[in-house]
């Protein structure tokens, strides 16, 4: 379903994918995309694949174009629009699923973006980082560091641009309960391997929170 978001900037243009008519809705997510001047869009291959993966367990999922990218209106703003951006849609999905647990997801520069609002929003029951970019300048994680809200990250084995030895330091810095898991060969956009993105969201939030703390691999 096609959507268009009252950002702060302007319009966002958006998409919104349910469940099957008849399924409970399990949770409301935003899911936020790479970065806007890297060719980062709402289609994004692993975006696209994440979403059909958190829809199959249940999910009402809302993926959007930040700012400047696509029908959205204004300009990139080096990540403090793009968390503005972020809060309206996590404005809609409250608006629209109430009393539905409501969950933040994004991808690299999304995934920065997902996590860091997130972590702060008191209306914000998850955390799903997939490959985030904890290791480039001008990214911090702060907020998600200092969260004692479960987070479920999702990463390349091959990443160049996150490598996992990094991401396994950062995790263990985090407070419990979080989960994560390994795409063994995949790079950081999980080229030729994005179908595995919403496998493993499948496999770590199908059975939660019945399921918490481990690796899968």
């Amino acid at each position: 379903m096609r959507l268009t978001l009252p950002g702060p900037s302007g319009p966002l243009e958006a998409l919104l994918e349910e469940p099957s008519q008849g399924v409970p809705i399990r949770a409301a997510v935003v899911f936020a995309h790479p970065h806007p001047q890297q060719g980062g869009t709402m289609h994004t291959k692993a975006v696209f694949q994440g979403t059909k993966g958190l829809v199959r367990i249940g999910c009402a999922v809302l993926r959007f174009n930040f700012r400047g990218v696509g029908a959205s209106a204004g300009s990139y703003d080096e990540g403090r629009g793009e968390r503005d951006d972020f809060r309206a849609a996590l404005d809609v999905m409250a608006d629209r699923y109430p009393g539905v647990p409501l969950w933040a997801a994004g991808f690299s520069f999304g995934a920065w973006v997902a996590l860091e609002t997130g972590a702060v929003d008191p209306r914000v029951s998850a955390l799903i980082g997939i490959a985030p970019p904890l290791t480039k300048m001008g990214y911090t994680f702060e907020h998600t560091l200092a969260s004692a809200k479960p987070k479920f990250f999702v990463q390349g084995s091959l990443d160049e641009i996150c490598p996992v030895k990094d991401l396994w330091a950062f995790y263990a810095k985090l407070h419990e309960p979080k989960e994560i898991a390994i795409i063994d060969g995949a790079n950081h956009l999980f080229e030729g391997r994005t179908p595995e993105v919403g496998e493993a969201l499948e496999d770590l939030l199908g059975d939660w929170p019945s399921a918490q703390g481990s690796m899968r691999e």
